[in-house]
């Protein structure tokens, strides 16, 4: 992991742990939370504790950590009513199914519920729950209250999981949550804690992205070899997260379909999470429907093993080589884009030799309306870095072509100038669209 910068240091951080087994992560959050520079103070609930102990959090804090709402001598003073002003920023993790439903609807029957009605700082929460739990429409429900009261979901991740289940669910790693309130617009702010939290709005959305709907695609794909062993990629996620950031703030409504990443949902962004390509193809295909634009970022596996061992394929003595059968997976952008009718499809290249030519092979041949491609070959871009640099190609839909080369910058800042051309393209092709349609009918 990159090194902490700045933006936490001196930064007023309550960190709330919830009672679930992803609780024993929280130790080391509480200390790369302090190698930031950060001030930590922990609140427990009576759940949590059953899982890690207050003492293990007191010596990595070097705060006392509070676990009663009715301790005597803290409430002497209003103790929650002094930590609920202390706190810049409240991030609870773990957050159980169950606190998020508390959370939801304004209980205040311990002292980490309550400390929430009572602050106005920053309100982040990582949850951690079940695949089932996190999948219930209850939850979903909770999930859309607590985002339009002002709550900033880290995550979940997906894998496996305590119970034994596999899928979304995992509380994300401390590493991954640290990076996340590190790349967090307002994470370097002085926002007072008096400032009041973000409000749920129904004003009309606006921007230059206002009224298109966009579904992408983002991370690697995973295809099983066994139960426990896998193919996949070194990809990150970031550039597709990033995109659909980006694309959400100016006004777009968002649709992410997501392989396994350690990211948490961008504000305002539907996810959904996949493993697989053809996971990923039938849930691209349902979201393309009434979709404007379709872009493939994923970093999709090209095979898949033919036959995937029902049982863990175990190592023998016999023999000092595995042979396995591979079979091509779906071409997820190549299939969109040759349906009719189909939205303005933009695919990704990752190359690591002769970019431009396998990128204008790749427009050709899979029938794009544009591509961005970047050499992963470069030091420090691309797969797993924070920057990134981009060759645009595009086809304006009357035989021309065009080309933006977008230098080397944060893949935040990238994703910028991607959506940029991106709406440019979309809104020139639907012009000339129009244009031919009322030629055809002199």
């Amino acid at each position: 992991m990159s090194g902490f910068g700045p933006p936490l240091a001196g930064k007023r951080i309550l960190l709330g742990i919830s009672g679930g087994i992803a609780a024993y992560k929280s130790a080391m959050l509480a200390r790369l939370l302090k190698k930031a520079g950060a001030e930590v103070r922990v609140v427990m609930t009576e759940g949590a504790q059953a899982f890690i102990t207050p003492l293990t959090l007191q010596a990595l804090t070097g705060e006392a950590v509070r676990t009663s709402l009715l301790d005597p001598e803290a409430e002497a003073g209003m103790g929650h009513i002094e930590l609920a002003r202390w706190a810049e920023l409240v991030l609870i993790a773990p957050a159980t199914a169950d606190l998020m439903a508390r959370l939801a609807h304004g209980h205040a029957d311990d002292l980490l519920t309550t400390l929430c009605l009572a602050t106005t700082a920053e309100c982040v929460l990582a949850p951690a729950m079940n695949q089932a739990m996190w999948a219930h429409p209850a939850t979903r429900d909770n999930t859309r209250r607590l985002e339009g009261h002002g709550w900033r979901l880290l995550g979940p991740d997906s894998g496996d999981q305590a119970c034994g289940d596999i899928g979304a669910g995992r509380m994300l790693e401390p590493e991954a949550i640290v990076e996340q309130l590190l790349m967090a617009p307002n994470a370097a702010s002085d926002r007072a804690p008096e400032a009041a939290p973000p409000a749920a709005t129904h004003e009309p959305v606006t921007g230059d992205a206002a009224g298109l709907t966009l579904t992408l695609t983002a991370g690697p794909t995973r295809e099983a070899l066994d139960p426990v062993r896998y193919l996949s990629n070194h990809s990150s996620g970031k550039m597709g997260y990033a995109l659909a950031a980006a694309a959400a703030a100016r006004g777009a409504r968002v649709r992410l379909i997501s392989g396994p990443v350690a990211l948490g949902t961008p504000a305002g962004v539907e996810r959904v999470d996949v493993t697989s390509a053809d996971e990923m193809l039938a849930a691209v295909r349902e979201a393309v429907a009434d979709s404007d634009v379709f872009i493939g970022c994923a970093a999709v596996a090209d095979y898949r093993a033919a036959r995937p061992a029902e049982h863990k394929i175990k190592k023998t003595d016999e023999t000092d080589t595995l042979t396995l059968e591979l079979v091509k997976n779906p071409d997820i952008i190549a299939t969109i884009a040759a349906e009719t009718p189909r939205p303005f499809v933009v695919g990704f290249a990752a190359e690591t030799r002769d970019l431009e030519a396998y990128a204008r092979d790749k427009l050709a041949r899979k029938n794009l309306d544009m591509i961005v491609a970047n050499d992963v070959s470069r030091p420090g871009l691309g797969f797993g870095a924070d920057d990134n640099a981009a060759l645009v190609l595009w086809r304006d839909g009357l035989g021309g072509e065009g080309r933006r080369e977008l230098p080397a910058q944060s893949k935040s800042a990238l994703a910028e100038a991607v959506i940029d051309q991106v709406i440019a393209r979309f809104r020139e092709r639907a012009s000339t669209n129009a244009s031919v349609s009322r030629q055809d009918c002199r």
